[in-house]
């Protein structure tokens, strides 16, 4: 029997899941029975992020032992995030400016989507700037990891893996127990990859029963300018990035195809974050970056998110024909840096961000109710931006810290191609 790979599964579970909802488009006994089959996948990655990300960022702190350096590599990881996100804002305004998706369209036609509870959200957040540096650390670590509050997270195992360097030979049992958790959540994330075809195939099968094909028309303009703003940053913005560490995008997106069209898929960054976390260290990053820079990244580095979020803002100023001057629209760019920052954990967080941010420059929120609709379209483009993004940045921050292991990274590219030769041949 010919051996198929992962990747493929995923893509033949993804163009199964378009076929059977398409042809069972408005029948909502679609999603009765198969929206508890992708329900449960993703449970089951959500199930085992925070435990891996606790013990590999645990046992890559104890390694490096020493404040100093992990503090200049957050420093470093943090400037990085912040130029590359505000390059992403700059794509999704230029995009926006040139390709003017909302100029024209008839909002008679469109069909309005309830917001509330993106509303009552970002009444609940109270997002700023402050409050999330405020609420990196935690008051309670065992209600953040219920809550799965990442930054607080994080800082706990940061501190938590200092407090063991510190204590010497006393903290190698507790290494070597957070290195055997880190090991058995691995193996866990491995079986759980055999159920993403089947996963996929139910997400994507709601997702397409629910909008249909003919929902995507009156928008299609902005769906367009989207998707391909998205592949421009992918293979001009990250390609220049990944050549000038020596590597290539194609190589990353090689590497990567599993989870990126895992990602896809789900429009979950969660759904892939341990897969990804493992990969970079096999491409030559230390672990003590990879589980730093990755899940801080998922924080603060949404650089597909934070596209989307300056294109949509224009988008619905254009809707309402209202006139976006540049001075208006640097005030746009600033508030995004800022307001784009920490709450990657909230539920359908570009539009919190959004509802934060389109009062600031006057820009209507209710025009977001015409684009609802189709944000699950457009949240899985953004969401492999994201992945694809925060991969590259442990590499960036490896290369930066002289600490990329380059031999092992082309020993695993080599791998990957011998792997791929073998199922052709099988």
């Amino acid at each position: 029997m010919k051996k198929i790979g992962l990747a493929a599964q995923i893509f033949i579970g993804l163009a199964l899941g378009i076929i059977v909802g398409a042809l069972f488009y408005g029948n909502p006994t679609i999603a009765t029975y198969f929206q508890p089959v992708g329900d449960i996948f993703i449970r089951l990655i959500k199930m085992i992020v925070v435990p891996i990300i606790i013990s590999t960022l645990i046992v890559g702190v104890a390694g490096v032992g020493d404040m100093k350096k992990l503090g200049k590599i957050g420093g470093k990881s943090i400037l990085y995030f912040e130029i590359v996100t505000t390059i992403a804002i700059v794509v999704g305004l230029l995009a926006a400016n040139i390709f003017k998706p909302g100029a024209g369209v008839d909002m008679t036609h469109l069909a309005k989507s309830d917001i509330h509870k993106y509303v009552e959200t970002t009444d609940k957040v109270g997002h700023n700037f402050i409050d999330t540096i405020v609420n990196i650390v935690p008051t309670n670590i065992i209600q953040s990891l219920a809550a799965g509050d990442m930054l607080a997270i994080i800082f706990f195992s940061v501190m938590f893996g200092l407090g063991i360097a510190a204590i010497g030979e006393k903290g190698k049992p507790v290494i070597h127990f957070f290195e055997g958790v880190a090991d058995a959540m691995f193996w866990v994330t491995n079986k759980i990859m055999n159920f993403a075809p089947l996963g996929v195939f139910a997400l994507i099968g709601v997702t397409v029963s629910k909008f249909g094909v003919a929902s995507l028309i009156p928008l299609g303009k902005l769906v367009l300018s989207v998707y391909g703003a998205m592949f421009f940053f992918i293979f001009v913005v990250f390609g220049i990035i990944a050549k000038l560490c020596g590597t290539s995008i194609f190589t990353m997106i090689r590497i990567l195809k599993s989870e990126l069209l895992l990602a896809y898929s789900t429009a979950s960054s969660e759904s892939v974050l341990p897969k990804i976390m493992e990969k970079m260290e096999k491409f030559g990053c230390p672990k003590a970056i990879t589980s730093f820079v990755i899940p801080t990244g998922y924080s603060f580095n949404l650089d597909g998110s934070t596209l989307y979020q300056a294109l949509a803002a224009i988008f619905i100023a254009q809707m309402y024909g209202i006139d976006m001057p540049i001075s208006t629209q640097i005030t746009l760019l600033l508030v995004l840096m800022i307001s784009s920052k920490g709450i990657a954990g909230v539920p359908g967080v570009s539009f919190v961000v959004l509802l934060a941010t389109l009062g600031s420059v006057n820009i209507p929120i209710e025009g977001l109710a015409f684009i609802a609709g189709i944000d699950r379209i457009l949240d899985m483009a953004r969401t492999v931006v994201n992945v694809l993004g925060n991969s590259l940045a442990a590499v960036v921050m490896s290369k930066w810290e002289g600490q990329y292991d380059s031999d092992k990274g082309k020993q695993y590219v080599t791998s990957i191609r011998q792997e791929q030769v073998q199922q052709e041949v099988a």
